[in-house]
């Protein structure tokens, strides 16, 4: 699995995020669950390649 780096702003270049391709997420789909603590998330690729995400 490839995880990607980003700046999180011009301001702190130092400090990156991971990036992860949201189709990987998918697993080539258009949905996934994202859960955090209890909570469970759903990650939604839209027709228009946007991403949407509910609780």
């Amino acid at each position: 699995m490839t995880v990607h780096t980003l700046p999180t702003s011009a301001t702190s270049a130092s400090r990156v995020l991971p990036a992860h391709e949201a189709s990987r997420l998918t697993e080539g789909g258009d949905q996934a669950h994202i859960v955090l603590g209890d909570q469970t998330y759903t990650l939604r690729i839209t027709r228009a390649g946007k991403l949407i995400l509910t609780k």
